[in-house]
Formats: structure tokens, sequence, C-alpha cells
């Protein structure tokens, strides 16, 4: 068995979308694949709603406020035309029955992948674990070289 890496440290919707289809293909050709979720890239794991949290300093909470909640809410990194950008882009992929990102995200982790979001950048943005995604793994940058370590292909989007 083949092991495959990415670190998502983009956090639009176009560049989560190609890691997440790179990451289902490996997983359907039975390679072990680890997402690791940097800075800008937890933005695809954030919960659609709001969740209430204590402890955040200013800058935390603003960081919050601005940045998009889960994927639905990702802009596009060419083209978002304010905002209209993935609507576009979704009606797209819906006319050529591509899978929608968050149906890519729920095929991962049926496919075993697996999701680890970085703690160093959750503590610098202020995300708590409650906000994320149920049932992901939390660890450092020494977690992810080591899976890296292992694999045949390591990818950084």
């Amino acid at each position: 068995m083949s092991r495959k890496t990415i670190i998502l440290f983009s956090g639009e919707f176009d560049k989560v979308m190609a890691a997440f289809v790179i990451a289902n293909g490996a997983a359907a050709m039975d390679d072990e694949v680890t997402m690791f979720f940097t800075f800008w890239g937890l933005n695809a794991l954030r919960k659609d709603a709001h969740v209430p949290t204590s402890g955040k300093s200013t800058l935390q909470k603003m960081f919050g406020a601005m940045m998009p909640r889960g994927p639905k809410k990702l802009g596009l990194s060419h083209m978002n035309f304010a905002g209209v950008g993935p609507k576009l882009m979704a009606k797209a992929m819906r006319d050529e029955n591509v899978m929608s990102l968050p149906e890519l995200i729920a095929t991962a982790r049926e496919q075993g992948i697996k999701f680890v979001a970085c703690t160093m950048s959750m503590d610098v943005m202020g995300l708590h674990k409650e906000e994320l995604l149920d049932g992901i793994e939390y660890a450092g940058v020494a977690s992810y070289l080591g899976d890296a370590d292992e694999s045949n292909v390591n990818l950084f989007i």
C-alpha cells in the first residue's frame, strides 16, 4: 500500500476542491491518505454554524468573524466576483455531474482519509476543537512530518 500526504494551507474553494479530488482518487486506489490542514486550510473543516466559545483574544475573535465557516463559504482564488464566483462554479460542477465540496469531504471521511488539524495554527487563529468537524485528529507539524516520511507523495496545496 502506498501512502500520500497533503498539506492544505489554502482556504480557497478551487484549491480545497483540488486537494479533495486528489485525496479521494488516491484513497480509491487503496492508498493511505493523510490531509494536514493548516492556517487558511482549517476553514474547510469549520462547522457551518457559529459555535460559541470563550477565552479568545480580540484578534482571535476577529479572525473567527472574518474567516469563512465551512466549505460552502469558501471563495475562489480567481474570479471570485464579490462572492458570486463559488456559486457559478458550483452550478458548473452540478451541470457536469461533479461532486460538490461537501460531498467530496463526506466521501473522503467514508474512505478513511485521515484529517489532521494543525494545533499551532488553531492556537494562532483562535480556533477551538468544537468549532471544527467532529471525528478529526489534532496534531502539530512533527506528526505531519512523521506521516510524510512514510509517504511516497507529499503535496502542498
